[in-house]
């Protein structure tokens, strides 16, 4: 009985010792060094602005530095196996876009577990992706295009890249309407808006950012936007769902991930900081700025919109057989 009670004794010794050493770490968080934010993609992309736009004020409440690590490739997959493999001490984070939630059924043999190796912090904010057509356009409105589809009229249309979201999005209206249209990628925003605006692609796909300078200068036509509620940047535009796609939503989304073993307390702590940075008005206005719906919340509430992606995009990749750049 005594050899019994004194192994339960360690253990609960043990068990204490552990709990006080992370809770040391986290009371002395972030005070070690410098915080690193990796973004995933190269500079000058949403990732990197959004990356830059958030480490200013959390540098500020954190009262440490915040430097941001461009790591891009291989559609942010290089720059989070990177933080999944990093120290699990509350110094490097993620800084993900919606390939994130694509990744791990598009790119075979990753060198992470998507779940398992990571731990979401906060879902920074979603934007729609736009579908529009050039100015002379026949097309003045969805239904046009899904008219001509299913007339069978060589319906073509961009996106920044084999596997990017706007490309499942349109896979996936394709399968669930019976609807024929053929995809053309393009090596990122700016070669498929230059196309797309002298109509040498009848449609394009892409994200509020990318499209709406072209909407405003009249060069492009908004059609639908691919999120369930309309966008406050393009208020006339009517979602896909109300054109006869009932309950589809396929956003953009931005997000914050740490490693997987981070200390809960680091995690809680940095999630509070997020979402006091996203409350502040001149944040919001510049990731607004970017066409982002700011969303905040909880850890828990990020995976669980994570996780859905991944399930979703799963399926839209397997059905259709599409294969990444």
């Amino acid at each position: 009985m005594k050899h019994w009670i004194s192994r339960t004794a360690l253990a609960m010794t043990a068990a204490a010792l552990c709990a006080t050493s992370l809770s040391a770490m986290a009371q002395a968080w972030p005070a070690k060094q410098p915080i690193k934010f990796v973004a995933v993609f190269p500079p000058g992309g949403s990732v990197d602005q959004v990356a830059r736009i958030l480490a200013v004020p959390l540098s500020q409440q954190l009262s440490q530095n915040i430097i941001v690590e461009n790591k891009g490739g291989a559609s942010g997959s290089i720059g989070t196996a990177a933080v999944a493999a990093a120290p699990a001490d509350g110094y490097t984070f993620a800084v993900v876009f919606d390939t994130h939630g694509v990744n791990p059924s598009l790119i075979p043999g990753l060198p992470f577990d998507t779940r398992k190796d990571l731990a979401p912090v906060t879902l920074i904010g979603t934007s729609p992706m736009v579908l529009a057509t050039f100015a002379a356009s026949e097309y003045k409105s969805f239904s046009d295009v899904v008219a001509a589809a299913k007339a069978k009229k060589n319906v073509n249309y961009g996106s920044i890249g084999s596997g990017s979201l706007g490309h499942l999005a349109m896979a996936l209206l394709g399968k669930s309407g019976n609807i024929d249209w053929q995809h053309v990628p393009y090596k990122g925003g700016g070669p498929l808006m230059t196309d797309a605006v002298a109509g040498h692609v009848p449609l394009s796909i892409a994200s509020v950012f990318v499209t709406k300078p072209h909407i405003d200068s009249g060069r492009l036509r908004p059609l639908a936007v691919t999120t369930s509620k309309r966008s406050p940047d393009l208020p006339n535009v009517p979602t896909v769902a109300e054109s006869g796609f009932a309950g589809f939503d396929a956003p953009a989304w931005w997000a914050i991930l740490a490693p997987a073993k981070t200390p809960p307390e680091v995690l809680k702590r940095m999630n509070e900081e997020v979402n006091k940075a996203l409350k502040n008005p001149e944040i919001a206005k510049k990731l607004s700025a970017q066409g982002i719906d700011i969303v905040g919340g909880s850890s828990d509430s990020a995976r669980v919109f994570i996780d859905k992606q991944i399930d979703t995009w799963a399926k839209v990749v397997k059905d259709n057989g599409i294969k990444a750049d």
